[in-house]
């Protein structure tokens, strides 16, 4: 254990100093007593992550900002109460390491793995309020603020509902770290998976090439004795968790200090990030992560301007450290090749090295004649190609990838190799909030990247 209860001062600085900003995103608690009550009682329960976890993954994104190692972010849009199952747990796990096993052999380098789970509870929204039928009542927030459910009494935001939101996350990391370390996620077993989903896949042929160089390595290295019972890499990974720092009542009241180093740690999760919605310079949720010392993230949507990226990227990391500031460009298909590489530019030529992430999702949502919320496949790909494109250009590092995927069979993104049409989106859209990409779309995904990982390494080899 390397934390003790919530203290500390930096530079002005406290676990609760964000209580004196401008805060968006906010729900109003009926009753302040009983929330105030709630977070006096979170603020005794034992921490979620620890202080040693997260520094661990900040080297590792220190690797990925110098091109060292990718970035593999995904899961839920949001975490549902009701989905808290082994096997949906399981599922978006095994798709995710699946993919990181065919971008570690695409990319030739390690992946770091972080999902957006065991915590990711909380949405922004874009009104305050949702009209059905000629009935107003208050959005849906996510299930640790609020119910899903179209009535009065469900969408009243709910203290106790930080309580249940903190147990489950307890249970999946326990699963999570048992998948992990329990061979769950042997090398050999996630092989398996992939050739599995090959054979069934429409672009087979394709992507039969890398499959097969995988399974070429893992017989090498099994003839050279370094199989799962010998080398424990092969056998175990390592694997964080993530979310939006969008409800700061419940994160201060998981903020701990390290025993070890004094600083202040949010310990509801290993890495924390701050929206496109709720990134102003002196807003609430800016000073509330400029304090603590994870590895930290922010949404960059094409609104975000050169000098404002700048300045920000002051606050939250003064010190240009290694690691600390992750940077998710969401700028959609049609425009990131025209908004990303003055970015890129600015932040190169300010003499920072932030981690860049492609949430290739955000900004390419489009509704459907029928009022369903869906994405394209072809849009998310083509965000993707202009995120590398644009590094390529500027001479930055594309560090990685942040995807709202599942591993259910779901029908919620249009395209993909089995062509998901409009009509098709009724079998199995399951969201709450936005759609996702199913478990052969997300392996899609993660098989366009390696290819991508491989020939931009074969073009700088040849320059």
């Amino acid at each position: 254990m390397d934390t003790i209860t919530p203290a500390g001062i930096n530079d002005g600085w406290t676990p609760q100093s964000w209580r004196t900003c401008p805060i968006r995103q906010v729900p109003s608690y009926p009753n302040p007593d009983k929330l105030a009550a709630m977070e006096a009682r979170l603020a005794k329960f034992p921490p979620l992550v620890f202080a040693g976890e997260a520094r661990n993954l900040k080297a590792q994104l220190a690797r990925a900002a110098k091109g060292q190692a990718f970035v593999l972010q995904g899961g839920d849009c949001a975490e549902s109460f009701g989905d808290f199952t082994a096997n949906i747990i399981r599922d978006t796990f095994r798709v995710l390491l699946q993919m990181a096993v065919v971008l570690t052999f695409g990319g030739a380098m390690p992946v770091v793995k972080l999902g957006r789970m065991a915590g990711q509870f909380a949405k922004p929204r874009s009104s305050d309020t949702e009209t059905i039928g000629g009935e107003t009542l208050p959005s849906y927030r996510g299930d640790i603020i609020n119910g899903p459910e179209f009535s009065a009494e469900a969408r009243i935001p709910d203290p106790a509902r930080m309580e249940f939101g903190y147990f489950q996350s307890a249970g999946t990391l326990n699963l999570l770290r048992a998948f992990a370390s329990g061979g769950y996620a042997d090398l050999h077993q996630v092989h398996r998976w992939n050739l599995d989903f090959v054979q069934s896949s429409p672009l087979a042929a394709k992507y039969q090439d890398l499959a097969t160089r995988i399974d070429e390595t893992l017989s090498f290295m099994a003839a050279c004795g370094l199989g799962s019972d010998a080398t424990p890499q092969i056998r175990e990974t390592e694997f964080y968790t993530s979310h939006e720092a969008l409800l700061l009542p419940y994160e201060q009241a998981l903020t701990r200090v390290d025993s070890t180093t004094g600083d202040s740690y949010a310990c509801s999760a290993h890495f924390l990030w701050i929206g496109d919605r709720t990134r102003q310079l002196d807003g609430a949720h800016v000073e509330f992560m400029r304090g603590i010392k994870n590895p930290i993230g922010m949404k960059v949507g094409p609104s975000m301007e050169a000098d404002d990226l700048l300045r920000i990227m002051d606050v939250l990391d003064p010190e240009n450290e290694p690691g600390r500031l992750t940077l998710i460009t969401r700028m959609g298909a049609g425009k990131v090749a025209e908004k990303l590489p003055p970015l890129l530019r600015a932040v190169k030529a300010a003499g920072r090295t932030p981690v860049w992430l492609s949430d290739a999702m955000h900004g390419n949502g489009i509704t459907t004649a029928a009022k369903v919320k869906t994405r394209r496949f072809g849009d998310i790909v083509a965000e993707l190609q202009g995120f590398f494109d644009a590094h390529e250009a500027e001479g930055t590092i594309a560090g990685g990838a942040h995807l709202e995927m599942t591993g259910q069979d779901v029908t919620e993104c249009i395209g993909g190799a089995r062509g998901l049409s409009e009509e098709g989106l009724g079998t199995r859209y399951e969201t709450f909030c936005d759609p996702r990409l199913n478990a052969e779309q997300a392996l899609e995904v993660a098989f366009y990247l390696a290819e991508e990982l491989k020939s931009r390494r074969a073009s700088r080899a040849t320059a």
